[in-house]
């Protein structure tokens, strides 16, 4: 995967073979990608990279992370629950996604007409990383670490894996992720991880 944001928008997110070449997907919605990265750095979010995808952030906190796919492109929000979402723009990213909090454009011009309502969704999530907000956690949910909420905002088809796992393999990645003192250990062990989850196993089956 790419580290290097310039890469993104010159080659592609790395994660498949289809990398720098003209049938990779970030190719296809280039323009609606730099309209989304206009946007983004108008509104003061501070441009890196985390998982071979573009990530805004503010205030110490992800805001917001672009991905491109083959039918569309999309912007996805970090901590969903929060965002009122009076629109009512926001989607699922996948069926066991518990959050809308992604929004899908099918059209490059799309960012472009849509720009002042983008403005004032990012808005609202600066204004929660600023105050600190979270959204509040149910009872019955497994805590995951931080490192592998933002995996799975990141990847909707490792977050939709993962839902659908019991709760016995979600918690074995927990046990697993929490022996690890250092975040960047932990995001190493989740990449290692991921083809793990998609098979539908936990972290200590083979």
């Amino acid at each position: 995967m790419i580290t290097e944001i310039a890469d993104y928008f010159g080659k592609g997110c790395g994660r498949c073979d289809r990398f720098a070449t003209a049938d990779c997907s970030v190719q296809r919605w280039m323009e609606g990608l730099a309209g989304l990265r206009r946007i983004c750095l108008a509104a003061g979010l501070t441009e890196t990279v985390k998982w071979g995808h573009p990530v805004y952030m503010h205030a110490g906190r992800n805001i917001t992370l672009f991905g491109a796919f083959r039918n569309d492109f999309r912007m996805s929000f970090f901590n969903p629950g929060l965002m009122k979402d009076p629109e009512g723009i926001l989607e699922k990213a996948g069926p066991n996604t518990r959050e809308a909090g992604v929004l899908f454009f099918r059209e490059n011009e799309a960012p472009a007409r849509m720009e002042k309502v983008l403005r004032a969704y990012i808005a609202e999530a600066m204004d929660y990383a600023e105050q600190g907000i979270l959204p509040q956690k149910t009872a019955q949910e497994i805590e995951l670490p931080e490192e592998l909420v933002e995996a799975l905002d990141a990847d909707p088809e490792l977050a939709e894996a993962f839902h659908a796992l019991t709760p016995g393999r979600q918690r074995s990645y927990v046990i697993n992720l929490n022996g690890a003192k250092a975040s960047a250990t932990r995001q190493a062990r989740i990449a290692k991880f991921r083809s793990h989850i998609i098979a539908g196993k936990g972290a200590t089956e083979r």
